[in-house]
């Protein structure tokens, strides 16, 4: 799959989460294979381009926020918002700082996201979202992509419209969610109207919802998609599109690490945390991790409630022992 000048030989992509897919995140799914291609967290607009004129003054802030967006692997930045102007200039600024990938959010069904007519709420205004890819378009260089969901409500399912708009617009690939904003992440993924978008469009279309495991991914493949992204799943298991993606090129299913190998993979991980954000803000963020490091655990339920309070890397580097070495 070629998106301009960027070659994606099996496209499996780690999705956007807010408060996951940082940097760390990214690097440590990367590690099991550079080809995963990592998007990360959604990036406000309007913030982004006024911290970069903060940045001028050389505020703390901005420079924190304006770290090297590129990591390991291939990196897609998503950004929303509801300004075509805004959303423009803010992927140039992404485009300039590494970004290999500009990826526009028009699926998040957050309250807080929709209301601002950003996210999923761009799906009930076309004309408003074709002129933010059309601009975004013309900002950049490198690819553009767009992130939908299968509509707003079972009463509104338009993604074969909408798709066919973004690719008219200019996007070189579409991301579609098989669910529509009202379900949020609940109920059934709509495996029928991801392979309608597939049928419609000539640009790569990605596959996401429910793609957990090797059947599920298949399944979605199964659609006629070019690719699938990985959500949830992936938080607590960071090998997952690494085992994809191989099982997709070889059809052998990988087995998951054992409990020795996750142990080194969580001390990557809160190592990479604390040299992204110190020790203090390093611990706090990378406690939902901890816990979720804890499916099919023996004692996972008293592991995660420690893990959710545990103070100090100590204390986490402890239940890492206790839990996952000496087994």
């Amino acid at each position: 799959m070629k998106l301009k000048n960027i070659e994606i030989a099996t496209p499996v992509f780690l999705a956007p989460m807010a408060g996951i897919t940082d940097k760390p995140m990214r690097d440590i799914a990367q590690s099991f294979s550079r080809e995963i291609v990592a998007v990360s967290e959604m990036v406000p607009s309007a913030s982004q381009v006024m911290l970069a004129d903060a940045k001028r003054r050389r505020s703390d802030r901005s420079e924190r926020m304006f770290e090297k967006v590129s990591g390991r692997g291939l990196t897609s930045v998503q950004i929303f918002g509801n300004d075509p102007a805004v959303m423009a200039r803010a992927a140039r600024i992404n485009q300039d700082l590494g970004a290999d990938i500009i990826d526009i959010n028009m699926g998040c069904p957050a309250p807080k996201i929709v209301k601002n007519k950003s996210g999923a709420e761009l799906m009930r205004d076309p004309r408003l979202a074709e002129a933010i890819i059309r601009a975004v378009r013309k900002a950049i260089e490198i690819p553009l992509t767009v992130k939908i969901r299968t509509g707003w409500d079972s009463g509104s399912v338009n993604a074969v419209e909408f798709a066919r708009m973004v690719e008219a617009a200019g996007a070189d690939m579409l991301t579609i969610h098989g669910r529509t904003r009202a379900q949020m992440y609940s109920g059934s993924v709509d495996l029928k109207t991801i392979a309608a978008v597939k049928k419609a469009l000539k640009i790569p279309v990605i596959g996401n919802g429910d793609v957990v495991d090797y059947a599920s991914a298949k399944r979605m493949l199964d659609t006629g998609v070019n690719g699938v992204m990985i959500g949830r799943a992936a938080v607590g298991a960071p090998w997952l599109p690494a085992h994809v993606l191989h099982f997709i090129k070889t059809g052998e299913e990988l087995a998951e690490p054992s409990l020795p190998e996750k142990a080194e993979i969580i001390k990557r991980h809160i190592a990479a945390m604390i040299e992204c954000y110190g020790e203090k803000a390093g611990v706090i963020n990378f406690r939902k991790h901890l816990a979720s490091y804890s499916r099919g655990l023996k004692g996972g339920a008293d592991f995660r409630r420690m893990a959710t309070v545990a103070g100090s890397v100590e204390e986490m580097l402890r239940l890492v022992g206790k839990y996952f070495e000496h087994k």
